[in-house]
């Protein structure tokens, strides 16, 4: 299943349906006066969390929602049916936004969660409300309301614990694999991970929690560049950060400087994001020999006073140590 997380779609609640001029029509009964009902009420457009759903694919080919419009009121007095609602299903964990005004309507971050994003239009009086001992006939009545539109913007951000963060090819889609049942892709070339990866950790002797393997950024992924911009959105719901390095001999990139970079585009996107919990996470010391990088690694970390761990997804050196604190850490942000 493709996985999408962002899309605009409209939406519509119903029109409320018409007041009705009607008068009494009974034999023996003259001049039996105003006898309208009123119009029903348009439909509601609600939105409803759902973990049936993990994906926003479905709104990429239905972009158009309507709701029922109400019914129109009868003669003796019937008042018209109410619309349906309409409800519509999105994965938990989304956030709907007016496309126009960009004000957030509803964050569905559990399941059930629902909001009404729409408010159907209130129906209109028959004219047996307008009859006065001055205006006996009253041959009017009033029209339903327009139910709300709106053009709407829905952002699917993954709830995880844990996010994995680090350049293309820092070993975080080797780690989740290792550490829970996930499989993603793995591959040696950038960008391997196209979608963000959900994965279930249960260490030993502590609660589970999820980790989420966020594609790789590159420098500019604030604003677009590589695959960061798509999924940088991810990150917000979790509570703690892995933030992977590669130290391997392999890699010639100064591993500071690249822990630097990636923590300014986390900045750049927004501030909150260097005030999570993070944990740096050397990987792939396996193929670290001369331990240079390592050793530059972990004397900045321990200047700036940031936690470290080095570790190999491959032969599972150090994932133990580094997910039992990683775990004890999360129940302790649980309470």
């Amino acid at each position: 299943m493709k996985f999408i997380d962002y899309t605009k779609i409209y939406v519509k609640a119903g029109d409320g349906g018409r007041g009705c001029v009607s008068f009494r029509r009974e034999k023996y009964v003259p001049k039996g006066g105003p006898d309208g009902g009123d119009g029903g009420r348009g439909g509601h457009a609600i939105f409803e969390a759902s973990k049936e759903l993990n994906t926003l694919l479905d709104f990429r080919y239905k972009k158009e929602y309507r709701a029922e419009r109400g019914q129109h009121g009868m003669g003796k007095k019937m008042h018209g049916r109410d619309g349906k609602d309409l409800l519509i299903q999105v994965p938990v964990g989304t956030l709907i936004k007016d496309a126009v005004s960009d004000e957030v309507l509803a964050d569905l971050d559990a399941e059930g969660a629902k909001a009404v994003i729409a408010k159907g239009g209130r129906g209109g009086q028959g004219n047996s409300h307008f009859a006065t001992p001055t205006r006996q006939v009253p041959r009017f009545a009033q029209p339903g309301e327009e139910g709300e539109e709106r053009q709407l913007v829905l952002e699917l951000k993954l709830l995880a614990d844990v996010g994995l963060i680090g350049m293309p090819n820092a070993g975080k889609s080797t780690l989740i694999s290792v550490i829970s049942a996930a499989r993603p892709k793995i591959a040696d070339y950038p960008f391997t991970t196209l979608v963000p990866n959900l994965g279930v950790v249960k260490p030993e002797d502590h609660v589970s929690f999820v980790v989420a393997d966020i594609p790789g950024l590159i420098e500019g992924a604030h604003r677009g560049v590589g695959l960061g911009f798509q999924f940088l959105r991810h990150v917000e719901r979790t509570s703690m950060l892995l933030h992977l390095v590669d130290i391997s001999d392999n890699d010639e990139g100064d591993p500071v400087e690249i822990l630097k970079r990636i923590n300014r585009e986390l900045e750049l996107y927004s501030a909150e994001l260097l005030e999570k919990e993070q944990i740096v996470i050397g990987t792939k010391l396996d193929a670290a020999v001369e331990k240079k990088r390592l050793n530059a690694l972990m004397r900045y970390c321990k200047k700036e006073g940031m936690v470290f761990f080095s570790l190999s997804a491959v032969t599972g050196q150090g994932v133990k140590k580094m997910l039992s604190f990683v775990a004890t850490k999360v129940e302790e942000q649980r309470g």
